[in-house]
This record gives C-alpha cells, structure tokens and sequence, in this order.
C-alpha cells in the first residue's frame, strides 16, 4: 500500500539525501540568531535517555529543561515546535501521550521558551508561511522515532525541510562543551526538492494513516465527557483547589474507581483496555488497593523535598498488575479552562514511579512480615481527605470508601525482576614492556628524526650550510627572490635598510616646533637649497605632464575615463600647486558638461555625475588649496553654486557684489541649471562616499609611507613605551601597522631582540613572512637573517631570526620546550593577530596559553570582538603577575638565571624600560562606508536592490539592545531615514531641526565632512530611540518598513566584477562549480557574438600555419629566396588573421591584461606551471577568474591572491579562507548560499574585504540566493564575546611537568607553569572554577605517576616524550603508549620472515586498523548504517579493534574512569546546590523542610549512601555516585552548576552510541585510502572533499611519522620489530600520499 511506499522510500533514501557535516551550530552568542526544535524530537531524546526509569516524569522535564538550559546559556535564541498531527503516533502509548501533553503544557506556563502548537503539520499553508517570514537558522530533528510510523513522519519531516532550503541538525549524536553545541547538519540543496515532489500524494498518505491508527486508538481510551463531568463535580466539592497534583489525582483515580464499579462484571476486556492494564484482569477491590497507594505517593510528592526524595530505595521489582488512568483528556481539558485558576508549577511532578512502586511493596512485602511504620499525621491528614473527595466523586459508599487500611487484598502488584549482572572486568595476561622504563629529555623535534643540539649555534646557519650545496643555495635564493616579489605584490616596493641604534633617545621622536634650531650650519643651508631646487625642477616636470593632458577634451569625449585619468594624476603629483591647477580644470570641464546637459531640452534624465564632481573639486579646493586660490577661482566656485541653485552657500563666498535686481533676473535666467535639490540633502544623496574624511595632514616621522590617524600614533606611542595593548578596530582600519612598525623598533634596538608575529593560518604567515622581507632590509652577523617563519609543516630560520612568523601551536611548542627557555627571553614583543581566534572552535586553548605565559609586551589585534574590556582586564591580572614575579627575584640574587657554559655574553644590547600596563584601544569607524544590496531573480530578470541596514531592526531589537554598535548608515541611507520618519509622523516636532538643510553641522556648509555626517546619523537614531521610549512604537515600526521597501539600484550591476570577491555557501564543491560556471558563461556569451562558421576558420587557419610552419622549417638556409620570403610574409598575415578571428572581446573575459605587463604575468603563472593539484585554476586565471579555500595547495592560494590584488583577476569565488587577515582588496563582497558558517563573526570578517582604505571610496556588499530574514539577522547580530575554554589535559599537564624538571632556568619556567596553571581566561574572577582546575592538574598528575609517566619527583619517564609529541590526539596519545606497554604490537608485528626485517601487507593493514580507531576519528550517523547505499572502492565503516587491543582499550577507560570519576565526587562538593534543587529552565523550586514526623518516610527514603555528588533528580531513577565512573552516563547525572563534561575525562570508546543507542560507525577513510589510494573514492565513498580528505590523511601520516621517530629514540634496540613496522608504515603511507 501506499503507507509502506513512503516507508521503503523514506528508508532507502535518507542516506542518499543527506550529506551530513559534523559542525559547531552555535558560532554566535547573541540574540538574533533563530531556530526551531522540533517538540517531539526533543521528547524522543530526552525520553530516550539511558539513565531514565520509566515513570520518573520529574527526571524526565529536568533532562528536557537540562538540554534547552544549554542551549539558552549559549545565546541562542529558539522556538519549539509541537505538530497537531505528531501527537496522533501516542495514542496507542497513553503514558507517553500524557506525558507529552504535560511537556507542552509546563513549557508553555512555567517557562519563558517560546512554543508554537498551531500547527497541524508541516504541509499546511501556515507552516509554509511561517518559515518564509522567520526563516530558522536550521530545525533540530530526531531522524528516529519511538515507532516506524512516527520514523518516518520524521523523516519525512526533515526532508521537507531540506526541499524548503531550511538547515537540519539531528539530535543524533549532538554534544556540547563549556562554549559550543556540536551536531550533524545537513544543507537544504535544490536535490531535496527535486525528490519531495517525486511522491506528494505518498505523504499526505502517510498523514492519514496516523489519523486513522491514532483515532482506533482513541476510541479504547477513557472519553472527554466523563472528564469534564468529573471536574466540575470537583469545583463544587473542593472549590479551592488548584495544585495541578491533586486535581490530576482526584479525576483520575476517581474516574478509575467509577469504571470498575459500573463494569465490574459484565465487561472485563473493555475494561482492561480502558484503565491501561499491564497485564492480567484485577477485581474492582484490587484496584481500589492500587489506586489508594497511588494515592499516598500523590501526597508524598507534595510533602517531601526534593533533597528527601533523592534517597528513594531502587526497587527491584517491576508491576505485574498497574492502573495508569490516561491524563490526556483531562490535561487537554485544564488548556480551554478560563474559570478555574489551576497552578500548573508542579505539572512536571504529577506522578513518581518508583515512589509509588516503594509504598506497593512497603504494604505487599514488608508490612505483611510484620513492619508497622506511622505515616505521619500530617500526611495521614492529607491522605484521607484527599481519598474522601476520590470516594465521593466516584459515587462509593461509606463502607467502600475508607481510606485505610489502604490493603484489603492480598494479591501481588510486583513481581522480582532479576537484578542485572555486571559483566567481569577484563584483564589481560602481563606482558612484557617493549623497553626498559628511561629518562625522557627532549631533543628532537617534532615529525623530524634529526637531532638537535641544545645549545643553539648560530654560526652554524642555513646560509653556511647552504653554500656548500650549491642546489640549496639555488632554492634558497629562488625563495627569497619570490618573497621579495610577493611581498611587493601586497605592498608596493618600500623595502627599508635598518641600522641598529645603540644609544636610546630619550623620546621616540620630538614635535618639529620644539626642535627648532636658533642657527643652522653651513651645510644644511646647502642641504635645503638642494630640496628646493630638487623640487621645483619637480614641480616643472608635473606642469608638463599637466599640460600634455588637455583633461579638458578628455572629460568632454568621455566623462567617465577622464574623470578617472584626472583622479590618477591627482594621486601621484606632489606639487600642491600643480594639483590646484588641475583642480579648477577639472572643475570647468565638469560644470561645461553640465551645462551642455541642461542645454539639451531633448535630454529628459540627466547625468548627476557631473554636478558631483563640480561640488567634489569644491570641496578638495576650498580643504586643501585655499592658500593657492585666485579671486577669479573663487568667482568660478560662486558661479557653479548659484547655477546648482545653492544660493546659500554662494553667499558664503560670493565676492562678486552683483546688485540685488541683477541677481532676481540671472537667477531666473540659470533655474534650469539647478540640480532640484538643496545643498545639504545634494552632498548626503550623491556624495556621500566621496564627503572629506577627518585626517590629519601633519606627518609623523616614525612612519613614512602614510600620514596616520591619532588612534594609530596612540598605538605607535603604546609600542615606543613597551606596553601591551589590545586593538579592536574595523577590517582595514590599519591597525596591523603598528606591527610592522614594532618590528621596526626591536630590529633598530639590537640584533638580539625578537618579535613574534602569531597567526591563526599559514596562509597569513605566508603573507606576514613575505610582508616582512619585502619591508625590512638589515645587516646582521653572520648566521642570522631578519625573518623567519615556522609552521607544523615546514620551519625556515625559526631560531636565528629577529621576526618570527608562527602559527600559535607551534610558538606553544617552542615555550614549553626546555631547552629553547634561552630563545624564548630574546622575545621582546609577541603579536596576536586575530586575536579573537581566542573564542574558536580548535585550538582556542593555545591562544590563551602564549598570552599567559609569555613575559614581554604584546599587540592583539582583531576587528570583532565584542566584549575587549573583559579580555583586557584577565590580560592585565596576567602582567600583575609577572610583574610580581619580577620583583620577587630581583629581590633575590640567589634565584637568577644560570647561564650555560660556554655561552657569551651579548655586548651593546639595548636597555629597554619595561612597562606591565595593557591598554584598550577601540576604534570603531570604518573609513568607507558598506552599502548592501539584494539580488532577485524577477520574470528571470536579474534584479539587484539597495538594502537599508534599518530593514533589519525590530522595535523590541531596538528597545531591548538598542542600535548594534558597527551598524552604520551611508549618508544617502540617513536621508533615506528622515524621508520615511517625515513621512510617518506629519506633526513630527523635530522634523525641522533634522531637515538636512537645517541641521545644525550642515547649515550653510559648503564642505560637509564625514563626521558631521555621522553626527546627523547619531541624531536620527536618538530621535528613533527617544520615540519609543515616549510611546510611538507604531510610527517607528512603521518608518521601517518604509525603510524594507526595496530601492532598485540597477546602476550597480556593472560596479559587480571591477574588483569582485565571490563566496559561496563555504562549500568547496560550491566554491570551485562557481568558477567554472562563470567561466562557461563567458564562452557561451563569446560564441554567441562570433560570426557564423568562425570555428571552422579557425580550423583551416591552424591547419595552413601547421603546414606553412613545416614547410617553412624544412629550407632553413641562409640565402632566402623570393619564394621563401612571400611565404614568411603569408605566414605573418596568417598569423594576424588568426589572432583577430580568436580574439576574445573586452566584455567576454574578467581579465584585466593592462593592469599587468606581461612579463610579470609570465613570472607569476610560471610559479605554479609544475602544480599538479587545482590544474583549473591555471586556466580560470586566464579569464580573470580564480576560486580560493583551504583545499587549494600554497602556491595555488597565493597565485589567485597576486593575480587578484594586480588586477588582473577580477573575480574570486571563496570560502572562510579569506575571512582571518588575508590582503584581498576588492570592491564587492557577494554572498551566495546560505550557510551554518555564514554566521555574523564571517560575515563581519567577509565584508571587511569590501572598500579597503586606499582602494575604494564605497564597499558593496551583495547577498544572493540569501534569505532576507537571514540577511536581517546578520545585519544586526553582535559578534560573539571571547569565552574561556577548558584549559587543561593530562597531555598538558605532562608538558608542564617536562618544562618544569628539564629546562635550562627552573625558576623561570616554574613560573611560566603557575601562571597558565593560574590564569585561565575560563577562571578569571571565578574562584570556584579555580579551585576545580587545581583538583583537575593534580587528579591529572596522579595518573600520571600510577601509569609510570613520571616519578615521585616529577621527572619524566619512558614513553612520556610519544605522548607529548601526540597532544593533538589526545586521549589516542595515551591509549596507544597502554596497547605498547602490553606488547600487544609486538605480537602484532611480525616480519614476513625471522631473517626479514620488511613486514607483509596484511600486517601492515592491521597495524592501520589499529591507528585508525584511534587518530583521525570522524563518526558517521547512525542513520547510514541502515541505507542501502552502494560504496565502490571504500568499505567506509572502520571495523572494530582485534580483540586483544579491544581487551587493552577497555583496562585503559577503567583506569581513567576510576581516577576521574572520584576526582568528579570531591568537586561534587562545589556545587551550589540551592539551584540543584531547581529545575534548571523553570526554576521551579523542589527544595524544602524535610519530614521527619513520618516512620514511613524515613524508612523508605533510607538510601543515604552514594547518593551525593550525582543530581537529585537523576537519583529519581536510582542513578548513584558510581555511575560518575561511566563516561557515557557523567553528562546526565552529574550536578550541572559543577560545570565539568564528560569531554574533560580523556576516555577513548571502542563504540559510541547516539541518544537512541544507535551505533555510529567510524569513517574508515585512513585504512581505506592506504588500501587504494584514491582520493576520489575519499569523496565518492567517503563522503569527504577531496582537499579535505588530503589534509586528514595528512595529519595521520604525521602522526604515524612522530610515533616513528619516538619509538627509535626510546627503544635501546634499533633492530626492533615494532620500531621497524613502524618505520615501514610511515615511509609507505607518506609515499601513498605524495603520490596524490
């Protein structure tokens, strides 16, 4: 039938459909993120959850209310989703359908989340509605349900979703940490929708069918009428009445009371199914008994804490007999009722299960053996009133209707459940160690077996050695020519020969007044004259240049190139005479064009551009040159105001005197002329990009190639002072100057000194090192040269260097190494780029430990970081502690450092005053302004729309959080605001004192500034703010939507490709599909302008030139005779005609070939010529188009950026990549695609490229194929704030005990330990998480030294160096040091023969099974084990261990559980458990006075033991303290204000289960590709990008490579057969990926 079709499909297709990527889907912490949680979804999960009995209701809302805590603690911002038609799949499970009603009820009352139950289902009209109007981040879904029926309505669901462009995350397999949710997401592709429509009529099937099973259902349950009946027989009886507990016990005990009287004979199987009976038939008597007790548990709930009842008894039986009246009808009933006042605070405790099953077997058992317990006058009190009001409703009489005794049967309700057996701990026999237990003392580096010398010797440099190779001297110089030549491709060539300054000034530089001398010598008089001379026969040149122009004629031929060459000139004269000249010239030609305009009575629209330029030379004339200005200049600039009818401002200049009635008649006379506009509204509308920035003019000698703001001499002044700062200010601000101009100062002060410049990729390494060496040119001793740079993949003058360029993970390594303590005190400034990297996904931890332990001053740089003042404060806490620190051992002479011998020490080194101060400097003002557009496809014209940033406000956004701090408007988008807010509000009271004309910095101004633009910006959105607080939110709610009426700005289609930067949906499939599509446009554009047969010309063209060439190449003589001569000639025309015919025309290429000589071109294109990866790209670049992402090789990457910052490529297609400090000037920014990682960090990052200072007056930003609901919240979003991450490790701590024991100055590096130990940013004004990282190191140390990785002194020992050169992997690190301390690679590892030492393929396959399970884990969802996908090369699920290793892997989690979990008892104490005893979202409050009248309490809430550090409401279901042992149980039942996961517990499981207890597999991607060697199959099979899957095979083999090398070192024997197996593997699965 129909329904099982939809099944099948649904089934078979799920996995095909899904390309799932485990993400961070919280990279926002702020409010305007949206998304939806589907309601039933997150009951499956949480009801679901393995720690759960069934019936415990108050541990299950506190799982619901746990996971949505989380989730708000985050920032995000969600709504629940419950469909109508869902609750159809419960009817056949009453409990559950209860259960859920109650959910939705206690979320809707006691909660602030925000819950939509008006929905039917997911294809009704509203639903479709409601996603196009809010447009969710993405729909949290369950891909499984509690049945197949309600599986499939999910998933079906979910594709829905996917074919409406809507994100999906499933609940399977989501995890979260201190700052971050992690789950699968799957992106909405058109594919989705293509598949929806396949089978339409199959859904609305399958909806019925869950109608109609669910109304079979209904008709067995107890009947609404009854209900109602029942309740209104209870107001009048107990009219008072409102805990929802008791009402929900009356009804529905006396409901079941009144059933089994009336049916008591007649009906039995009816009534079976109407009560909700177990199993077995019980007499009317018996039921009374159950429901009495049932009753007693109901009044034990209201008058026991919380704290109490977490000491319940775990029973170990299970109901044989049980009445469970349905609650549906009645909860569904209390919704509609408005009369009646019920408390619904304690709907989430209605019932407890196990309470109940303790008071049955209290009065079954135990009393009947002779146990007689009081149940407490207060509780008897209760009790038998509230059975009293039971009796009456059920109609019983006095005799039937006692409360006690509540036993008047003697049948058995429980029955003994056999108690679970807990599997024997697995041992393994003694197996003998691979090595003798030895000292471990660093001295290799990382992935590399050569040795180091401690003592680093400079003289010993790259340079020497080089010059004995000669090939190395060639690829030596070849790098650094190519550097220099990179680096002049960012910068321009300013190279810069630094000399080192011994003698300090007292002051970085002097004003020049005060330095004025009274005489000046001989010499410099000559020396100016010189100047002067020098400069006017400077000025003379420019003049000629000046007149061979004729701008004049130019402008008049074509406005727009000669407005262009006369901007050119502009920017390279010096003379401010010359440039005043070509001023006013510019001015005449541009007001001649106009008039010639206006003359034109034909001409309806006139070209606005020229009365622009008129009023932008005023402006520059009147700012810059008024001291070169003639009276006659300034009768010209009066002129052309009066004609543009700014009569205003002409007065303000007019010095032409002309009498009042001359004036009347000439200005009649030039009305025509006027631009029909005033002054003021004529500057904002159509000048605003080009309006004068507040600059300064004076030039500050420390910096020569630009005159900087004052924000930037504060930061130059912060440099010369040595102190820290951290700097947030816009992407291309110019903040990274002061950088450079650090390193300028350290390489002046010494040739000691050195700075260390931190990036997040090595591509802004790259371009940091190649910046360096094309700025800085020094003499040094020999063995040291200026710039280096060190990366996990390669290092180059890393230690004899002056400026270090390093990823943050690899200056950790050289910090915490022992003996490079001597290298790390030459550091005089570290340089955080991207300093907001501190808050990411990866590596964020090494962030915060460099800016810890480092002692020198430092720069951190960012332009999005949302809350500076707290990481400046934490910053500033860590100097007071070096400073402290400093004066304690200057104190003590003892403590100083020991000096190595035979080390010298260094002469003429610079004294340096040093400074502990950390500085914030906010700078929030973007030289150009962003203006944002829409693109629309309409009647399948393309459309592009003015976007106004106030679309993306709400009144409640406004009032609540105000105006976001970068959200700007262009001036033009001010006028845009008055406009809508005038049109409003007719009586608006300040509408003249905003009117641009009448504006205070705007009244009779001829050059209106930026700044008083931004002035008159501040006034409209104080008056926006100043009218809701006084009541108008309908008028501003209205002048935004005036403001969301899209404003079509069609002129703006061609501005798209001048200097163009794509990014797609941060899809590298996308990115580069994008480029390649491009390109095709532009040949089918290209054929369709050729002539008609032209490809056949073409062909008989290059067959002639093929034979004339042959022919021609034949007679080589050097007597040419006629004949050759006329064939040479006929050559060349061919050649010509050739060309022309295969010419590609100027609108059908993005390539710009003036904007590069082709020399240069050929230099840049021969970089990559040899690349064997991204051939592509070579061949885009031609066309002018290039696409950009972390799978691109180096070379690739940098080719695009050269090419594109030249010019000559002038479209990029990219993802993130571009996002953190790469130096990609464009003009536009497009965002194509929606994406979980277009998030408001990346967009802020993206759009910075856009308008970079010195590039452009205006960014654009363009969003395609984007949501505007989407749009709106990336607008408005707040970047997220910087959190602290988990700081420690057991690898960490095993690197700080090596640095601690091993370095050169113990006291140095003792201090370096306490202060990352002391400062974590997590920490930071946090003394409870304090102490809780100091029971984490020292728990960390002592399985430590139980494992034999250090002693009891804190040395280092044996396989202590592998686990630290493989902290990435951790816990991988440590599991693989316990498989090789059991010798279990040693019976693994057998050669082929005894005299062999080469290993067979099998082994070696094995030996990758093993590594696999360990490194490089990505888990599949569990949903793609059951698809019937077909896999080609790969068998994609990574088996499971050999059994042995299984056995190892299981004795390595119960040590690291039984050593943690008591660490997570004795912080169980740090709880604040006044909020344990709360829900965790609701707040309801289960705390209170415990009841100690009761014998029967105490007696049955007498489990005291083992119940103190898990949550009490996790003991509801009989979880206990030794269930803190079990890693995948920590996460539910620990206290949550302890703040620890389950993440912390370095636990490696053999198989993970998602929250239904579905397996998901590992990808086994590592064994399969060392299988077959297809990195196609990666992507095929796998499921993982081609470029994606190079780099994680790449960090495998390197961790195979550090194994390697490790084991040499350690093991005595060299001959080994686990070092050679080894060694094997690595060189072979390092050969396997060269090859690709």
């Amino acid at each position: 039938d129909d329904r099982n079709v939809v099944v099948t499909i649904i089934g078979d297709n799920m996995a095909k459909l899904f390309l799932t990527e485990y993400v961070s889907l919280l990279n926002d912490y702020v409010e305007s993120e949206f998304f939806l949680v589907d309601g039933d979804s997150l009951f499956i999960t949480c009801i679901s959850e393995q720690t759960l009995l069934p019936g415990q209701n108050l541990h299950f809302f506190y799982l619901v209310e746990r996971f949505l805590l989380d989730l708000t603690n985050k920032g995000a911002k969600y709504v629940i989703v419950f469909f109508k038609d869902a609750e159809h799949a419960y009817f056949r499970h009453p409990t559950l359908l209860s259960l859920r009603t109650a959910l939705i009820l206690h979320l809707q009352h006691n909660t602030d989340a925000v819950i939509r139950t008006e929905f039917s289902n997911f294809l009704e009209g509203k639903w479709q509605s409601f996603l196009q109007e809010s447009y969710p981040y993405f729909i949290i879904i369950s891909d499984d349900g509690l049945t197949k029926l309600q599986t499939s309505f999910l998933n079906l669901f979910i594709i829905h979703a996917l074919s409406k462009r809507i994100n999906v995350v499933l609940t399977s397999g989501q995890e979260s940490d201190f700052i971050r949710v992690y789950g699968y997401h799957i992106h909405g592709m058109y594919r989705h929708k293509e598949f929806f429509c396949q089978i339409p009529c199959a859904f609305q099937t399958l909806v019925k069918d869950l109608q109609e099973s669910s109304t079979a259902a209904l008709l067995s349950l107890s009947g609404h009428s009854s209900v109602c009946e029942t309740l209104s027989q209870l107001k009048h009886v107990w009219p008072e009445i409102s805990d929802i507990r008791h009402i929900v016990c009356i009804v529905t005990c006396a409901l079941g009371l009144r059933m089994y009287s009336r049916l008591q004979k007649k009906h039995q199987a009816t009534i079976r199914k109407q009560v909700g009976f177990s199993s077995g038939a019980i007499t009317p008597e018996e039921a009374e008994d159950l429901i009495r007790m049932y009753c007693l548990s109901v009044v034990f709930l209201s008058h026991l804490p919380l704290s109490q009842r977490a000491r319940v008894r775990l029973i170990s039986y299970h109901w044989s007999k049980q009445h469970k009246g349905c609650e549906f009808f009645l909860l569904k009933h209390l919704t509609t009722e408005k009369l009646w006042k019920v408390d619904f605070t304690h709907l989430p405790d209605l019932s407890d299960d196990l309470l109940w099953k303790n008071v049955a077997y209290y009065y079954e058992v135990e009393n009947e053996q002779g146990l007689n317990l009081d149940m407490g006058e207060k509780i008897k009190r209760e009790y038998e009133y509230l059975w009293s009001i039971i009796s009456k409703l059920a109609e019983k009489d006095d005799d039937d209707g006692k409360s006690l005794p509540l036993r008047r049967t003697s049948i058995s309700f429980l029955e003994k459940r056999a108690s679970p057996t807990k599997g024997s701990v697995l041992d393994d026999s003694a197996v003998t160690s691979l090595i003798k237990q030895k000292e471990f003392d660093e001295i290799r580096h990382w992935h590399s077996g050569k040795l180091l010398s401690d003592d680093y010797d400079r003289t010993k440099s790259n340079s020497q050695a080089m010059c004995k190779d000669p090939w190395a001297l060639r690829d030596n110089q070849k790098l650094q020519s190519f550097l220099r030549f990179y680096g002049s491709s960012l910068e321009g060539n300013i190279s810069k020969t630094i000399v080192t300054q011994l003698d300090t000034p007292k002051k970085a530089y002097s004003d020049v007044k005060n330095s004025k001398k009274m005489h000046k010598t001989k010499a410099e008089i000559i020396i100016e004259e010189n100047q002067k001379r020098m400069k006017a026969e400077e000025e003379r040149k420019e003049q000629k240049q000046w007149d061979a122009l004729s701008i004049e004629k130019l402008i008049q031929e074509n406005f727009n190139s000669g407005i262009s060459k006369l901007e050119d000139f502009l920017k390279k004269c010096q003379s401010n005479s010359v440039k005043c000249t070509a001023e006013m010239a510019g001015l005449n030609a541009c007001f001649e064009v106009w008039i010639d305009q206006c003359k034109d009575q034909g001409k309806k629209v006139k070209d606005i551009n020229a009365p622009v330029e008129v009023m932008r030379r005023i402006h520059s004339l009147l700012e810059k040159y008024k001291d070169l200005m003639e009276q006659t200049d300034y009768q010209k600039i009066v002129r052309c105001l009066r004609y543009f009818g700014f009569d205003n401002l002409a007065c303000t200049l007019d010095s032409s005197q002309i009498p009042e009635d001359d004036r009347k008649e000439k200005k009649a006379k030039i009305s025509k002329y006027a631009v029909g506009m005033g002054a003021a509204r004529f500057q904002l509308q159509y000048m605003g990009h080009c309006l004068i920035r507040d600059e300064r003019t004076d030039r500050d000698p420390r910096i020569q190639h630009f005159i900087p703001d004052t924000w930037q001499r504060d930061l130059l002044d912060i440099v010369d002072n040595n102190e820290s700062a951290v700097i947030v200010a816009p992407t291309s601000s110019g903040k990274t100057y002061a950088s450079y101009y650090c390193m300028e100062k350290i390489l002046k002060e010494s040739n000691e000194g050195v700075v260390v410049y931190v990036a997040p990729t090595k591509a802004l390494v790259n371009q940091v090192w190649a910046t360096v060496y094309n700025r800085f040119n020094k003499t040094l001793p020999d063995g040291m040269v200026v710039c280096g740079v060190f990366t996990r993949d390669y290092r180059h003058d890393a230690l004899n260097c002056q400026v270090l360029v390093t990823v943050p993970q690899c200056l950790e390594i050289l910090l915490l190494s022992p003996h490079r303590q001597q290298w790390a005190k030459r550091i005089r400034y570290v340089i955080f780029d991207e300093v907001h990297c501190l808050g990411g996904e990866i590596g964020a931890e090494v962030w915060e430990h460099l800016l810890v332990m480092i002692r020198c001053p430092f720069l951190a740089l960012s332009a999005t970081i949302s809350n500076p003042k707290h990481l400046t404060e934490w910053l500033q806490s860590v100097k007071r502690y070096w400073q402290h620190f400093e004066s304690v051992r200057q104190e003590s002479p003892g403590s100083s450092t020991t000096t190595k011998k035979g080390t010298k020490k260094q002469k003429n080194i610079k004294t340096v005053n040093k400074s502990y101060k950390v500085k914030l400097v906010l700078y929030g003002e973007r030289y150009n302004d962003l203006e944002k557009y829409v693109c629309s496809l309409e009647d399948k014209d393309f459309k592009i729309h003015h976007y106004h940033p106030c679309a993306a406000l709400t009144v409640d956004h406004i009032d609540k959080y105000g105006f976001p701090s970068d959200l700007a408007f262009s001036p033009r988008e001010s006028i845009l605001l008055y406009d809508s807010m005038v049109q409003v509000w007719e009586n608006w009271p300040r509408a003249d004192e905003l009117d641009p004309e009448k504006f205070t910095h705007f009244k009779n101004k001829i050059v209106i500034t930026k700044a008083d633009v931004r002035k008159y910006e501040e006034g409209l959105k104080e008056e926006l703010n100043n009218w809701i607080v006084h009541g108008n939110r309908m008028k501003v709610t209205t002048t935004i939507k005036l403001c969301d009426i899209l404003i079509s700005a069609l002129q703006y289609v061609e501005a798209m490709y001048l200097r163009n930067l794509v990014t797609s949906k941060f899809d590298i499939k996308k990115v580069e599909k994008w480029a390649e599509n491009i390109k095709k446009c532009l040949e089918k554009k290209q054929k369709s302008k050729q002539i008609p047969k032209t490809e056949k010309q073409i062909h008989l063209l290059t067959s002639r030139l093929k034979k004339m060439e042959k022919s021609i190449g034949m007679k080589i003589t050097s007597n040419k005779t006629d004949k050759m001569i006329l064939e040479e000639a006929e050559h060349g025309n061919l050649m010509e005609k050739l060309g022309k015919i295969t010419e590609i025309p100027p609108d059908c290429t993005y390539a710009n070939s003036q904007a590069v000589d082709t020399e240069i071109l050929q230099k840049v294109i021969d970089r990559v010529k040899f690349m064997k990866t991204n051939t592509t790209l070579k061949t885009l670049a031609l066309t002018g188009i290039g696409y950009h992402h972390a799978s691109v090789s180096q070379k690739g990457r940098q080719f695009v950026e050269m090419l594109f910052r030249m010019g000559f490529i002038q479209v990029v297609t990219a993802t993130g990549t571009l996002a953190l400090g790469i130096n990609m000037p464009c003009k536009s920014v497009v965002f194509t695609q929606n994406s979980v990682y277009l998030d408001a960090l990346n967009y802020r990052q993206m759009s910075g490229r856009a308008g970079r200072r010195g590039q452009d007056l205006l960014g654009n930003v363009f969003f395609y194929d984007i949501p505007l609901p989407k749009v709106d919240k990336l607008i408005k979003s707040n970047v997220p704030q910087l959190r602290g991450q988990f700081p420690l490790n057991i690898s960490l701590a095993l690197r700080l005990m090596l640095l601690a024991a091993k370095a050169d100055d113990k006291e140095d590096a003792k201090a370096k330990v306490l202060s990352l130990l002391k400062h974590s940013l997590l920490s930071f004004n946090q003394p409870r998480v304090v102490e809780i990282l100091k029971l984490y190191f020292l728990f960390s140390l002592q399985f430590l030294v139980k494992e034999g990785y250090l002693d009891q002194e804190g040395n280092t020992m044996g396989f202590a160096g592998l686990v630290s050169h493989l902290h990435y992997h951790e816990p991988s690190n440590l599991v693989l040091v316990s498989f090789l301390v059991k010798g279990l690679f040693h019976k693994l590892c057998q050669p082929m023969r005894k005299d062999s030492k080469t290993f067979s393929k099998e082994v070696m396959e094995q030996l990758v099974l093993v590594l696999a399970n360990l490194f490089g884990r990505r888990y599949i969802p569990a949903s793609v084990i059951k698809s019937k996908k077909k896999f080609y090369q790969s068998k994609v699920f990574l088996e499971d261990l050999p059994e042995d290793f299984a056995v190892a892997l299981h004795e390595y989690n119960n040590k690291i559980e039984e050593n943690f979990g008591h660490f997570l008892l004795i912080i169980s104490k740090m709880a604040d458990m006044k909020q344990e005893y709360q829900l965790p979202l609701s707040m309801t409050d289960f705390s209170g006075e415990e009841c100690n009248d009761s014998k029967l309490v105490s007696h049955l809430m007498s489990c005291n033991e083992g119940r103190t550090a898990v949550s009490p409401f996790a003991c509801l279901s009989g979880n206990m303290d030794s269930d803190l042992l079990h890693a995948e149980t920590v996460n539910s039942v620990i206290l949550r204000t302890v703040g620890i996961t389950a993440g912390n517990i370095p636990v490696l499981c053999a198989k993970k289960f998602d929250n239904r207890r579905r397996m998901m597999p590992l990808n086994a991607y590592a064994l399969d590709f060392y299988k077959h060697g297809s990195l196609k199959a990666m992507a095929q099979d796998n499921g993982i990008h081609e470029g994606a899957a190079y780099l994680l095979l790449k960090d495998f083999s390197l961790a195979i490579k550090a194994i390697s090398v490790s084991l040499r070192e350690l093991c005595d024997d060299e001959e080994d057969n686990v070092v050679q197996a080894f060694s094997q593997l690595s060189d072979s699965y390092w050969e396997k990926l060269q090859k690709v």
